[in-house]
């Protein structure tokens, strides 16, 4: 086990000992005790594994389905260890290889015979960080809420390989078949949701899949996997900023080198079966490497194309339809560029040589770069965060609100039109949206950043799992009614496939995405939340979408 001794309780500040009035739940392979929260009239099960631990030989392979059954009744009431992760979601948790765990958060008043949806929540962090047991996601108030407006969900936590552990790409990797191992958990967790989630009173055919950011990308990849093929697995997808288009995805080439690095550095260069042999290196010896003095950034491996479950890039399976025709919720925020953008970036000339040059990932097209130039001129007004107006940024770049504007279009805000686009060329359900709140956790440089709507869905008022800042400290009570609306229209969703039947202030109604009236719903708490045409940054947007393979997207 690593990560900090800080001691990680349920939200409600629970940590019980079971008793005769403790929840029980059956599953397949055994009996579950958990623990009951009077704080919310809700029972919780906690550490709960989907699968065989990817211990030993199952480091780097595809999850493998449990294969055990007990008698008498195992203990819920905790959560696991974290899959191990390199950054700040992860280092308030103890984390291990053995994390293949989900958590169910269910009203107690719930039975097997209730047969209520599901929302299955995916975290974000990159891939790379990230638990489904980091506070930020307090699931407690949005299922409590769910109740009050007569719109009960089940909610569903889970872990997932990350970084190295779960993204490993190579030749090798490819050629042996185990690549996207943190989606493959994923599924993996789905099919034991189905099989299992009855039995807690959740409706099987009821699941909503459910993410931000890495989360929402991984939403996305599932409604393309395998070609769009529709295993049943889920009825709707809710994608908070991300979404089946990512930027710049590679396949196993972009990581050969990260991966001949590592295998270097824990000696298993020379070998026959690299792979095999870094199954059997030491764990603390490979988390040194990986977690080492050389940073994130030389081993952020991260999902590829692997033609198996990433048949292709997103945009191609969006351009074919092959995705699953299922309704979704997505949307972005609307400064999401000062979380993605480069700074230091002071002239034309550097930007266009940060672009040409690899500043994406890869190489733009000379004619890209240079209508990406004219698209996002060199004119801060129309940079972003928009308050700034005319005024420049000296200290993150002269040019930095130019190249914030593109980056958070590249980033986040095509992709999510597109993806919306494509649901309404089906005529398939879309609701889509513009989160335009800056919250309390963030400097006002910041602006409308990557991650602000999270606390509004999950109503955490109170700030808790949040390190450094509280989101809604000294704001007005606007900001508060907008968080409680869109918990409302949150669960909603899940409940009927339409945000807008829960929503008790009806004074704004939700209305779908379509071909010939493509419009979102901007969120906002200083003025009124309002539907718009979804011509926001239109020229830069609709560019980006037209050269998308450009993008390697």
């Amino acid at each position: 086990m690593i990560g900090f001794a800080t001691s990680f309780l349920l939200w409600t500040a629970v940590h019980a000992v079971p008793t005769k009035s403790s929840p029980t739940v059956a599953v397949r392979n055994g009996t579950y005790t958990g623990v009951r929260s009077s704080t919310y009239n809700q029972d919780f099960f906690l550490g709960m594994p989907y699968a065989q631990q990817p211990v030993g030989n199952l480091r780097f392979t595809v999850p493998q389905s449990l294969n055990e059954s007990w008698d008498g009744t195992r203990d819920a009431t905790q959560y696991s260890d974290i899959c191990v992760g390199y950054g700040t979601d992860s280092i308030w948790y103890p984390q291990s290889e053995a994390c293949l765990t989900l958590n169910v958060i269910r009203g107690s008043s719930t039975n097997k015979d209730s047969k209520l949806p599901v929302g299955v929540w995916i975290h974000g962090g990159g891939f790379y960080q990230g638990s489904g047991a980091d506070e930020r996601y307090n699931m407690s108030e949005i299922v409590e809420n769910s109740y009050q407006i007569g719109k009960p969900f089940i909610a569903v936590t889970l872990n997932y390989r990350l970084s190295a552990w779960g993204f490993i790409s190579s030749s090798q990797v490819s050629g042996s078949g185990n690549t996207n191992l943190g989606l493959r958990d994923q599924r993996l967790a789905l099919q034991w949701v189905q099989e299992n989630i009855g039995a807690f009173g959740g409706d099987p055919e009821k699941v909503t899949i459910w993410g931000e950011s890495a989360g929402a990308m991984s939403v996305g990849y599932h409604l393309t996997a395998y070609n769009g093929r529709d295993d049943k697995l889920f009825r709707a997808g809710i994608m908070q900023s991300g979404g089946s288009i990512t930027a710049s995805a590679g396949n196993y080439t972009t990581f050969q080198s990260k991966y001949n690095t590592l295998a270097s550095k824990v000696g298993c260069s020379n070998v026959v079966d690299s792979l095999q042999c870094l199954r059997e290196v030491p764990f603390e010896t490979l988390n040194a490497v990986l977690n080492g003095t050389e940073g994130i950034s030389d081993y952020n491996f991260s999902p590829v194309v692997d033609g198996d479950f990433i048949p292709n890039w997103g945009s191609i399976q969006l351009n074919k339809h092959a995705f699953v025709k299922v309704p979704i919720m997505s949307g972005s925020n609307t400064d999401e560029g000062t979380s993605f953008g480069p700074t230091g970036i002071n002239t034309t000339e550097q930007w266009y040589q940060y672009l040409t040059d690899g500043g994406l990932n890869f190489q733009t097209p000379p004619s890209v770069a240079k209508r990406i130039l004219e698209l996002y001129p060199d004119d801060p007004s129309q940079g972003i965060p928009a308050y700034l107006g005319d005024q420049r940024v000296p200290s993150n770049g002269h040019q930095w609100r130019r190249t914030s504007a593109f980056a958070g279009d590249y980033a986040m805000h095509a992709n999510r039109r597109r993806q919306c686009e494509a649901w309404a060329e089906t005529s398939t359900p879309a609701y889509c949206y513009r989160f335009n709140v800056r919250s309390a956790d963030v400097p006002p440089l910041s602006g409308v950043t990557h991650f602000e709507e999270v606390s509004f869905v999950f109503h955490n008022l109170a700030g808790i799992g949040y390190h450094y800042g509280k989101p809604f400290a000294g704001v007005p009570q606007s900001y508060i009614d907008l968080s409680s609306m869109m918990t409302s229209m949150w669960a909603s969703f899940i409940h009927d496939l339409d945000p807008n039947p829960g929503v008790v202030d009806g004074s704004v109604h939700w209305d779908s995405y379509s071909t010939s009236d493509p419009v979102d719903l901007c969120f906002n708490a200083n003025t009124t939340s309002h539907m718009e045409a979804d011509t926001w940054r239109k020229d830069g947007i609709d560019y980006i979408n037209s050269v998308a393979q450009a993008f390697w997207r």
